[in-house]
């Protein structure tokens, strides 16, 4: 299927704005964009409750955001990872998908804004994701969640770290995670697949994907460990089940695509679902592409499914 009207008129419109590329921009100045694209998330819907507050992390205090869909306890919770290739977006830039995926899955969203490179590259975002996870899960009563009920889930850079989470919770002894949500994820840093070529430009540059990994990993030997790149570990076996989505015309959909074929070969239950004539953002431009509402509400439902009390 071709590009969608609805993702080439988003395309066109980024085209028509000039400047430079994301890649040459200042550092401030890069951070600054997604802001400007909060708009497009679609309208800010009202959640029962939203706290800002702060965990322990490895180093230092940790940032989150905590939705909470109803004053009910004892509800499941959905870790949440924000994208932005590790360098840029935070708790605002995704605040909009995150009262989405509260409300439409009953569960109690907890977003962290992680450490962000290059002034914190790898592996402090993953630590950083960890030690939120696994403090939410043993003080499950200061949130009303229930700590037997916890999935993590991101986009793009976030769904790397919610993969690499999930691996952390299985080889360090817990959390017990039920779900991992992986909307595009980026899955390895030396993708070489056909995807990284044919799509090059639908919002992501070759160019500006290596300023992210570069900033990000810039030890390359780094680049090939699992809790990097997921798709080069070994096992996968005793992972969470996993919802996987990538966009048609994402450079990252391949890469995604083999990470769900590696999870189903190693024995995971996978819901793989590729979102056609789609782009790499489109789960958050729900305001302006009918598909980025669609994977929301398909994610919340996955999700809702998961961590339903007749599973436990």
């Amino acid at each position: 299927m071709p590009l969608h009207p609805q993702c080439k008129a988003f395309l066109d419109m980024l085209a028509s704005g000039g400047g430079p590329p994301l890649h040459e921009l200042p550092l401030a100045e890069a951070r600054k964009v997604p802001r400007m694209m909060i708009e497009l998330c679609g309208p800010e819907e009202p959640v029962a409750h939203v706290e800002n507050r702060t965990v322990a992390g490895p180093v230092q205090p940790i940032p989150i955001r905590v939705y909470r869909p109803s004053d009910a306890d004892n509800q499941p919770a959905l870790m949440f990872f924000h994208g932005g290739g590790f360098v840029i977006c935070d708790l605002e830039s995704h605040d909009r998908p995150c009262r989405n995926l509260a409300n439409q899955s009953g569960c109690v969203v907890i977003a962290v804004d992680y450490r962000l490179a290059p002034e914190h590259p790898f592996p402090a975002a993953p630590e950083d994701c960890y030690a939120v996870t696994r403090y939410v899960a043993e003080h499950a009563g200061e949130f009303g969640v229930d700590a037997n009920r916890i999935a993590v889930s991101g986009d793009s850079a976030g769904g790397n770290l919610a993969a690499v989470v999930a691996m952390m919770a299985r080889d360090r002894g817990g959390p017990a995670l039920r779900f991992q949500l992986l909307i595009y994820p980026t899955t390895d840093f030396e993708d070489h697949s056909p995807s990284i070529r044919e799509f090059d430009g639908n919002f992501l540059t070759i160019p500006t994907m290596n300023w992210f990994t570069d900033s990000y990993v810039p030890n390359v030997a780094d680049r090939r460990t699992p809790y990097a790149s997921p798709l080069r570990a070994t096992d996968l076996r005793g992972l969470p089940p996993a919802m996987v989505i990538t966009a048609e015309c994402d450079p990252l959909r391949d890469q995604g695509e083999g990470y769900a074929r590696k999870l189903q070969d190693a024995g995971v239950p996978v819901q793989a679902r590729r979102y056609e004539g789609m782009i790499h953002p489109f789960f958050n431009l729900a305001g302006i592409v009918d598909a980025g509402r669609t994977a929301i509400a398909d994610s919340a439902s996955a999700v809702r499914a998961a961590l339903s009390a007749a599973h436990v």
